[in-house]
């Protein structure tokens, strides 16, 4: 699979849209994670636990997935590589295996330990943008706050100063500072989230050992195959061997028994006496 990298804005605005959804998604995330882990936990002992924290794991794993796709995609390069056992056999015994998969409790660690980035790069995003622009429009809304005894705002907090025109002074720069720095704070906050996946979604080691056995058994396999097809070869040149000098020696036969039919025999001529 290719990847290219977006245009700054669009990216910006995809990984705005990353750090926005990622409260709820982590939220529904963390909770499937705790409570799948703790019900099959709990009832490990009568075996029904066994087919809840498999299906756990098995919906790790499709969020994993989809995580390590979004996380690709927004800077435009690939995550390292993963790997994921392949469970064989039927019926129960195929869920009792798959639970010895190493990858799919990474993934599981995943949804739960995320939430807490999950959670600092929603505020941040939504501070950064909206207060910015908030800031920055301040002049267009500040009039309508109450001012007063009881009613301060953020300069007169500060410095006590009940400027209006400095405190409209003090926003419009504030906003506009959160503005200039928006872009590298949400950048920094994916950068994070991808830190945290490389950690646990994915495993090098894992897959480059899965790509030498794989490596491995194709040699395997075509040497085995090409021991087949020389054995088939001599077989077959003994075989056409054989014939041959079979119809050799019929032919030598057959020429001589032909030769000593047809030979003329000299006669010897009489003694003179």
């Amino acid at each position: 699979m290719s990847y290219s990298t977006p245009p700054a804005a669009g990216r910006f605005r995809r990984e705005l849209s990353y750090l926005l959804r990622g409260l709820p998604v982590g939220i529904v995330a963390f909770t499937v994670a705790v409570t799948g882990f703790a019900l099959g936990l709990g009832t490990l002992v009568i075996v029904g636990g066994i087919p809840v924290l498999a299906g756990t794991l098995r919906a790790a794993r499709g969020m994993a997935r989809v995580e390590r796709r979004e996380l690709e995609a927004l800077p435009g390069r690939p995550l390292p590589p993963h790997h994921y056992r392949t469970t064989g056999g039927t019926g129960f015994g195929r869920v009792v295996r798959s639970l010895a998969e190493p990858q799919s409790w990474r993934d599981l660690a995943h949804m739960v330990l995320a939430l807490p980035l999950r959670v600092a790069g929603f505020c941040l995003a939504v501070v950064w943008t909206v207060g910015g622009v908030g800031g920055v429009l301040f002049v267009a809304w500040g009039w309508a706050l109450p001012r007063g005894e009881g009613h301060q705002g953020l300069l007169e907090l500060m410095t006590g100063n009940d400027s209006y025109a400095g405190e409209a002074v003090f926003m419009t720069a504030v906003g506009a500072l959160l503005l200039a720095t928006s872009v590298p704070v949400v950048r920094g906050m994916v950068a994070l989230n991808r830190s945290l996946a490389g950690v646990l979604l994915t495993n090098r080691t894992a897959a480059h050992r899965a790509a030498v056995a794989a490596a491995a058994a194709r040699t395997g396999t075509a040497t085995a195959s090409a021991g087949t097809a020389g054995t088939t070869a001599t077989a077959g040149a003994d075989a056409t061997t054989g014939t041959a000098g079979a119809d050799a020696t019929t032919g030598a036969d057959a020429t001589t028994g032909f030769a000593g039919t047809d030979a003329t025999v000299p006669v010897p001529a009489p003694a003179t006496v």
